[in-house]
């Protein structure tokens, strides 16, 4: 066992929060170490597998742990336990912290940033497989990290890490840091831009001489963090134009879009380092097939084209989209975020009609006056409905954009089972 291995073993360790991460913590944990759980929801300790590990909230607060281990999803600020956290801040670490303890050796890529992160981690390693190399991709994508197994010497990590798991992590390091881009989010959770920007930043500031940090430097954002002096990695700017020659030799229209394109921008200039060659870097841009309900087209013919994107949760994530295409039919509605701001100009909404849906319709409403025409309806369905009336209504080729540009949880447990519950509304009108 070498030394880092020992960060975690035989230590006194609470796991809070019994989502994916915590079992999957918990499971990588529990034969060297004194294991304890916990979480706000006490159903999931009628398991009699987990109940043996319960700790009661009284006997926890009287109770030393060596780590506290954290699911992302849980804000310390607002919690059963947050006052119990906060006097205890520096014990708490996440599962990438475990994970580099055991791993560190082996090369990681961690991709971040407001928007994209799940597309250019899943492209990345489908790249990397078609070089022939072992690409585990996991973090906040799918599979929780400490799930991989049968892991060797040559294993490559993509990560996909959201600013959550960055910012409580206290351990983890990468040798390729990707800063995507930077828009307001998550500021309920973060209180401020500033403090969403650092969380993400941290990725880098955690890097040595030896890594590497692929940034757009004019991000307004990212700029005034890379003046400060606690960098050490190399920072590599990242154009995102692409080369009208790459263009050319892009077949898959799934990166037809601003934001793709983008992010293929980031794909070929770490390319570089990692001596992958633009042959197969195309062979696997345009056998992609894309992630379910991040602009996925679910249907297509020469007068409609039908896009669930029900991933997108800010204005920041729908606004690439709604510039790459001409005649858009938009439905958005759901849990508006803090400073969320639709910075689209008039001029750029001549084509696009909102159809406003849920209970937070004066929010769009007040983004979308005077800039383009909506109207409003009580729920997802309805609004579904009356887009479908006035697209047959129309002869032209339009576009209906399922892309919210808000949180489900008004409605739905998540993105994906609002994407799926979409496409349900779809195939009533047989698409």
């Amino acid at each position: 066992m070498n030394l880092s291995n020992k960060v975690f073993y035989k230590k006194k360790i609470l796991i809070y929060g019994m989502g994916k991460t915590g079992f999957s913590s918990f499971n990588f944990l529990k034969k060297n170490n004194q294991i304890f759980l916990y979480d706000d929801n006490k159903k999931i300790f009628r398991k009699k597998r987990l109940k043996f590990f319960f700790l009661k909230k009284t006997d926890l607060l009287k109770s030393k742990f060596d780590y506290i281990v954290i699911s992302p999803g849980i804000n310390i600020n607002n919690c059963s336990l947050k006052n119990y956290l906060k006097k205890n801040t520096k014990k708490i670490v996440t599962d990438l912290d475990i994970f580099y303890s055991h791993y560190s050796k082996n090369k990681i890529i961690t991709i971040t940033g407001t928007n994209g992160k799940s597309t250019t981690a899943k492209l990345l390693s489908l790249i990397l497989k078609e070089h022939k190399k072992d690409s585990r991709l996991c973090g906040n994508i799918g599979n929780p990290i400490l799930l991989e197994k049968k892991i060797s010497k040559k294993t490559i990590f993509v990560i996909e890490a959201s600013s959550y798991q960055i910012d409580y992590s206290k351990l983890f390091k990468t040798n390729y840091a990707i800063i995507l881009n930077i828009s307001p989010d998550h500021l309920e959770r973060h209180n401020s831009i500033k403090n969403y920007v650092n969380a993400k930043f941290k990725l880098v500031q955690n890097q040595s001489k030896n890594d590497f940090a692929y940034m757009n430097t004019k991000d307004k954002y990212l700029k005034h963090k890379i003046r400060e002096r606690r960098i050490f990695s190399k920072i590599i700017n990242v154009n995102l134009k692409l080369d009208n020659h790459f263009k050319r030799k892009i077949k898959n229209p799934h990166f037809l879009t601003q934001g793709n394109q983008e992010n293929l921008s980031f794909i070929f200039s770490i390319g570089k380092k990692l001596n992958l060659k633009n042959k197969k870097i195309f062979k696997a841009v345009n056998k992609f097939k894309g992630l379910k309900y991040r602009q996925e087209i679910i249907y297509k013919n020469n007068k409609i084209t039908i896009i669930n994107d029900s991933k997108s949760t800010s204005f920041a994530s729908s606004i690439n989209i709604l510039k790459s295409l001409k005649r858009v039919l938009w439905i958005v509605g759901g849990m508006s975020k803090k400073g969320d701001k639709f910075i689209l100009q008039k001029k750029q909404c001549r084509n696009i009609k909102a159809y406003i849906y849920g209970k937070k319709r004066n929010f769009f409403i007040n983004q979308f006056n005077n800039k383009l025409s909506y109207c409003c309806y009580k729920n997802l369905n309805i609004a579904v409905k009356q887009a479908m009336i006035d697209v047959r209504n129309n002869n032209l080729n339009t576009t209906i954009l399922f892309s919210p540009a808000a949180a489900s949880f008004d409605n739905f447990k998540n993105f994906e089972e609002r994407g799926k519950y979409f496409n349900l509304l779809m195939k009533k009108y047989n698409f």
